[in-house]
Parts: structure tokens; sequence; C-alpha cells
């Protein structure tokens, strides 16, 4: 009978400030009891990396080890960068966040959309976390197609009344308003933000950087049909679709294609290693070098609150990135923000500890909570 793994059998890579061991002991029981197949994680403070390991594999089949630059599709992740681009845009007085995002975007007001504005949009509030004409994959990855549906999607609300996560309409509706304003898909955006603080993310992955892309594994099985979702009603037909429509809008079936690194979906495809991540935050933890203090104090706080059909429980919201929550902690300290993506990926920051936190994985093990980006967290807080 073969031996149990240990933590001795995982190959870890990186370096760990030796007041951190705690870390990298969590981050290499991760694999051997949590289900990690490979991951990244990269922890400055006080703008010092003090934390940037990364281990496991890269592939199902356990062939490719996990490298330093390895790139992964990071989720949600990805929101509050898309987030960050268009606060960049208000802070440079070229919009609003209570413009309606019509006055940049005309064809959104269609359907009675006239009154949703771009803090709407920011915190889910623009009543469009689904698109309600059928799209095929074909569609998913031409941006045209995309952002047109969903400018002349009906509300599912009156914007403004109520929220519900744009699960993946988010990055169409955020980056659309960035496209109408700029010229410039948010890739492109990102690209001018992301090269001057060396961080490692992208969205519409070039060609040449797919090969260090992770296979994304997801630890669903087979999915049973879904039901048509004309045979659903109010909610149930809204969750739906906005999972579902396209097919592949959360990733299923298409994520480890070319044409997925490569399209530009914000809300969901963001690629990144961990320390792309984290020197994102790091930028946001530096007065005034990403977004001015008083606009980044706003966007971090609550903005919406209450309950969420799409993810079945009470939400906090700020303008596009998460407030820190008794229920989605960022650690412990109250001013921390960030935002969690599916499977457990995650960037925050911490102003009151100087923290600056990338996690990056690809075994996507769907779940609320993730018990590994948990135990990370936990340890770090312990250390300092």
């Amino acid at each position: 009978m073969e031996a149990p793994a240990t933590v001795d059998d995982v190959p870890i890579a990186g370096r760990c400030d030796p007041r951190f061991d705690e870390v990298r002991e969590q981050f290499a029981r991760n694999f051997v009891e949590r289900g990690e197949v490979g991951a990244g994680l990269c922890v400055l403070v006080d703008g010092e990396p003090v934390i940037d390991l990364v281990g496991g594999w890269a592939d199902a089949d356990r062939t490719r080890l996990w490298r330093t630059d390895t790139l992964v599709d990071v989720y949600s992740v990805g929101k509050a960068v898309v987030a960050l681009l268009a606060l960049q845009l208000v802070d440079e007085g070229r919009i609003a966040l209570d413009d309606p995002v019509a006055s940049v975007w005309p064809e959104f007001a269609a359907g009675g959309k006239e009154s949703a504005t771009i803090r709407h949009a920011l915190c889910h509030r623009a009543g469009v976390p689904a698109i309600r004409i059928p799209l095929t994959n074909a569609d998913l990855w031409e941006w045209d197609t995309m952002t047109a549906a969903l400018a002349a999607t009906e509300p599912w609300w009156e914007p403004g009344t109520q929220h519900a996560y744009h699960t993946n309409t988010y990055g169409h509706l955020i980056g659309g308003i960035i496209h109408r304003v700029t010229g410039e898909l948010p890739g492109t955006r990102l690209q001018s933000v992301a090269e001057p603080l060396g961080a490692d993310i992208w969205c519409g992955l070039p060609e040449v950087e797919q090969a260090r892309c992770a296979e994304v594994i997801w630890a669903l099985g087979e999915m049973p049909p879904l039901p048509d979702p004309d045979t659903l009603l109010g909610d149930a037909r809204m969750t739906q679709l906005s999972y579902f429509n396209p097919p592949g809008y959360s990733s299923m079936g298409v994520v480890n294609t070319p044409q997925w690194r490569a399209t530009q979906i914000p809300s969901t495809n963001s690629h990144a290693t961990a320390a792309g991540i984290a020197r994102i935050y790091q930028g946001l933890l530096e007065p005034g070098r990403l977004l001015s203090e008083a606009l980044l104090s706003e966007a971090t706080s609550p903005q919406s609150v209450g309950y969420c059909p799409i993810l079945g429980e009470e939400v906090t919201f700020g303008l596009g990135f998460k407030p820190t929550t008794e229920r989605r902690p960022f650690g412990p300290n109250p001013a921390s923000f960030g935002h969690f993506g599916t499977g457990g990926a995650l960037g925050f920051a911490d102003p009151d500890a100087t923290v600056a936190f990338g996690y990056a994985m690809n075994h996507v093990i769907p779940r609320w909570q993730s018990s590994r980006n948990r135990s990370l967290m936990d340890a770090l807080y312990r250390c300092l």
C-alpha cells in the first residue's frame, strides 16, 4: 500500500521570510490535505515581498511544475481590477460616479436603463446580471456582440433599487464604460497600469504568453443538463442566464482554450501570477499612486448591502472592491478590501497591517468559502 503524501513530497519553490514559516507550512499542507494541485502565494508587507512561493503542478497530469511565471485564470479577482480602471477615469474627471451609464454609452439606455449610473454599475445595482437574448460561444469571443447584447437587455429590476451579483456581465458592463470613454479595451488599459508596477496580470492574453498558462481543473465531475431557461421564471431564470448565457460565460467547457485565454471577459478570465495580484494591491496601498485616497476610501466602503438572489445570501458590495465582512473576511482588520475568485483565488490589501496579498491556484473546488485561502490568511496574521 502506497504511503500517504506528506508536505515533504510537495514540490515548493520560492522564498519565505523565516518569521512566516507557518504560512509556508500551511501552503504545503494545502496540497496534502485540502486538494491543491498547483498554486502561487505572494505577500508584501510595507512594500517588501516577505512570501513569494509557488508549488505543485500546472497541469492535471502533474507533468509541469508550477513556476514563478505561471499564469492562471483568477476569475472574479479580475472584477476589482476592471473596477480600478473605471475608478481611475473618475479620478481623472472623465466620468463621475453618479453620471448615467448612457451618458457615455447611449445604447445602454435601452429597455428602461436610462437611470442606471456608473455607481450602480460598479456596485452590482445596474439591473443587468444576465443577458436575455440567447447567445452562443461564438458570440462570447466578440466584444462588440457581447456589449451590444448587454446594452439591449431589459433590466431585471429598476436600476438602483436592489443588487444582484453581476457574475459575468460585470466585465462587459464596466469594460464597456471604459471602452466608450477611452476608445481602448480594458485589457489594453490594464497593461498601462500593470507594467509600471511590474504586475504580471492580463485580460486578453497574447498568444506569445499562453504557453505560461496553467490548466484550470474543475472538481465538478460531469454537469447535469441545464433546464431550458424558457421554463424558468424570475430569479431562477436570471441566475441561470447569468452563469450560462453564452454557455461558456462562466468558462465551462472553454476555460483552457486559446480563444478563452485571448478574449477579454474582465469579470471572469483575467490571468495572473500571485505576485501580479499582490503588486496591484500594493499599488493601492501607496497613497495616490493608483487612486486618490478619497476615492479609494469610497470604493472600499459599503455601497450596497442586502440579500443577493444570485449568491443566495446577504452580501456587501463596494465599488468593485468588496469590503471585509465577518462572512467573507480579508484578515481581522476592518479597513481591508479585495476580491475573491471562483475556487479560492484571492487578492486583498490591508492598510492597517500594510499587507498586499495575492493567491492563485488551478484546482477549482466550487464553494462559498475556501479552506485553502483561509488557512493562508489565518497563518499570515498569526505571524504578523
